[in-house]
């Protein structure tokens, strides 16, 4: 697998722009990358040194939608995902709001 094929997105949400204070960032990347595969991604990607992965398989959520005129609802599912918090050595960090 190619490292340009591992980092998905950037995930900018509330909490996750408090833990950039503590020089951690949050992507969503490809289901079967692994940790050692995502740190090189980061590295070259952002030209940085990263210091910890944490990795976690965020499910999807199962979803309903309505029909009109007394029909059943249809049941589906949202895809599921990876998610990968990225810990950078002090002194490095990455400008996701200039990439973006």
């Amino acid at each position: 697998m190619d490292y340009q094929d591992i980092l998905r997105r950037p995930l900018i949400t509330e909490k996750n722009t408090r833990i950039m204070e503590m020089n951690q960032y949050t992507f969503e990347v490809a289901p079967d990358a692994n940790k050692i595969q995502i740190k090189e991604a980061v590295e070259r990607t952002f030209n940085v040194k990263v210091k910890k992965v944490n990795t976690m398989n965020v499910r999807g959520k199962p979803r309903r939608r309505i029909r009109r005129r007394g029909r059943l609802p249809v049941m589906g599912r949202e895809a599921s995902w990876k998610k990968a918090i990225v810990t950078l050595e002090p002194g490095y960090t990455i400008d996701l709001f200039s990439q973006l």
